[in-house]
C-alpha cells in the first residue's frame, strides 16, 4: 500500500484490502525485499510472465493463485481485459473469510465480479465465493486432496491450461507438504505452468540473518532448506514432475525491468544502501516450470 501510494506502480484496489500505512517503509523494501504481496521488482516480474501465460492461451485457460491473500491480480486483470476463463484464489479459510467481507462491503471490489458474472446469483458464504470468472477457496494448501475437492466444486477444469501463481507461500510448508503439492499439480494438469516467488541463497551468512530475524517475530521457515540455492529450487521443480523449470534471483529480474520505468522509481526516493538493496535482492526469486503435452 506505501509502495503503491508513493507512486511505484498503479493498484487502485489496495486501498479497499490494506488500512493506509501508518509507518514509511525504507526504500529497500519496497524494490523487491519483504515477503508482502506488492514490492515493485516482485510485482513486475510475476505480472511479466502472468500475462506471457496469457497470451500465449489467449486467455483460454485458468489461474490458480496459491495463498492469495489480499492480492488484487483478478480485478486489475479484469481492467487490462486479460482475464483466464476462470481465476481461483486459495488461501486459509480465516483469510478468505476477510477477503470476502471486503469484497462484500466495497462496491469497487463486488462490482467487477458481478460484471464478470452471468447466469445465477453467484455463490458466496463466510468461507467461499463462486461466480463465472472468480472464485475464493478457503482450503489448507498442506492437503492436496481436499485442495482439489473443493477447487472442482468451483468448477475447476483439469484440461484447461492451467497457470498456478505462489508467492512466499512453499517457503512455509515443510519440504514434504510443498513437494505433494507441486506433484499433484504436476500430475493433475496436462498443460499447466507453476510460478513460485521466494528465498533463494539462504545458507550463507546474510541468508542467516535473514532466517534470525524472522523467527525472533515467531515467523518459521519450514521449507528454508529448498532455498539453499538457484539449482535447488529448479531441481526441486523438476523432482516433482515439471518438464522445464527457470530460476533467476530478483537482482537479475530487477536488471531485466524497463530501464525507463526503473529510472523513474528509483527517481522517487533517494536509496543510500545500494548494496544492501542488491544483497537482498539476490536472497530472493522466481522460478518458473512448466509440463506442456500440447506444445504451447
Amino acid at each position: 500500500r506505501f509502495a503503491v501510494s508513493v507512486g511505484y506502480w498503479q493498484d487502485p484496489y489496495i486501498q479497499y484490502f490494506v488500512r493506509q500505512a501508518k509507518e514509511r517503509k525504507a526504500p529497500e523494501i519496497n524494490r523487491g525485499f519483504v515477503c508482502i504481496p506488492g514490492y515493485y521488482a516482485r510485482v513486475h516480474g510475476v505480472s511479466y510472465l502472468i500475462k506471457a501465460f496469457l497470451k500465449k492461451t489467449e486467455c483460454n485457460c485458468q489461474i490458480v493463485n496459491l495463498g492469495a491473500g489480499m492480492d488484487t491480480l483478478f480485478w486489475r486483470l479484469k481492467d487490462e481485459n486479460l482475464l483466464p476463463r476462470k481465476y481461483f484464489e486459495v488461501d486459509f479459510p480465516m483469510i478468505v473469510a476477510r477477503k470476502i467481507h471486503n469484497i462484500k462491503s466495497k462496491p469497487p471490489l463486488s462490482k467487477p465480479i458481478m460484471e464478470s458474472h452471468s447466469g445465477d446469483s453467484l455463490l458466496i458464504d463466510s468461507h467461499s465465493l463462486d461466480s463465472t470468472r472468480y472464485s475464493i477457496v478457503g482450503a489448507d494448501l498442506r492437503f492436496s486432496s481436499d485442495l482439489e475437492e473443493k477447487l472442482k466444486k468451483h468448477n475447476l477444469d483439469v484440461h484447461l491450461p492451467t497457470l498456478l501463481v505462489a508467492e512466499c507461500v512453499l517457503v512455509y510448508m515443510t519440504p514434504q507438504q510443498s513437494a505433494n503439492l507441486l506433484k499433484w499439480a504436476a500430475s493433475t494438469f496436462p498443460v499447466a505452468m507453476v510460478i513460485n516467488y521466494e528465498q533463494v541463497n539462504m545458507r550463507d551468512r546474510f541468508g542467516q540473518i535473514m532466517i534470525e530475524n524472522l523467527q525472533r517475530r515467531q515467523c518459521n521457515l519450514a521449507g528454508v532448506e529448498l532455498c539453499s540455492s538457484l539449482d535447488s529450487q529448479r531441481e526441486r521443480l523438476l523432482f516433482n514432475g515439471w518438464e522445464n523449470a527457470r530460476a533467476i534471483d530478483m537482482m537479475k529480474v530487477y536488471s531485466f525491468l524497463p530501464q525507463a520505468d526503473v529510472k523513474r522509481i528509483e527517481a522517487l526516493e533517494f536509496l543510500d544502501e545500494k548494496e544492501l538493496f542488491e544483497q537482498l535482492m539476490q536472497h530472493y526469486c522466481i522460478c518458473w516450470a512448466s509440463k506442456d503435452s500440447s506444445n504451447l
